[in-house]
């Protein structure tokens, strides 16, 4: 449903490809583009990402109309389908470009991350403190083209069987209610 407002979220915890597969399938949700932002070198490519070199993490950019899904719920289902609590790392993903990381594009969401994080905290739902990052929205670079949709394109891929399709089935029974019906 599109109302004429929408807003953007930019998202990274661990590889692009798990984060992308998990917001095209949230309601309210109109598009996820993978890529890199957070570092120093223009247009950079995957493997220079990769070698660690450019600051940059994996992020998704998610497109979202603020009317049905709020950015607070965006937050909350970032949260809860990765490990925020462990530095530059996301299962057997090592490396800075793999660091659980949000970039704010207002400071009305700055507060909305700052206020998730603090009741996480409270809360005590991790094993360890959350090192989330919490940065003013850097350039985003699109990934190169063969890693959008990489899940829906790529399903049978070892990767994609072992690590993602586990991953959206666990988030799929957590937030049915957030799923697209269509």
């Amino acid at each position: 449903m599109m109302t004429g407002s929408v807003e953007t979220a930019t998202l990274g915890n661990g590889c692009f490809w798990c984060t992308e597969a998990v917001f095209q399938q949230v309601e309210g949700v109109q598009r996820v583009v993978s890529g890199y932002a957070g570092g120093h070198v223009r247009q950079p490519t995957y493997h220079q990402v990769c070698d660690g070199d450019t600051d940059h993490a994996e992020v998704v950019q998610v497109t979202f109309d603020p009317q049905v899904i709020s950015y607070r719920e965006i937050l909350e289902i970032f949260f809860a389908t990765h490990d925020p609590t462990t530095l530059n790392r996301q299962g057997n993903d090592v490396g800075t470009q793999y660091r659980s990381v949000i970039f704010y594009h207002s400071p009305a969401q700055r507060e909305v991350a700052e206020q998730v994080i603090a009741e996480l905290t409270r809360e005590q739902l991790y094993p360890g403190p959350i090192v989330t990052q919490v940065a003013p929205a850097a350039e985003f670079w699109p990934a190169e083209g063969y890693h959008q949709n990489y899940y829906r394109e790529n399903p049978q891929q070892g990767y994609c069987a072992v690590v993602i399709s586990p991953k959206l089935a666990k988030f799929r029974a957590k937030f049915a209610s957030r799923l697209k019906t269509s």
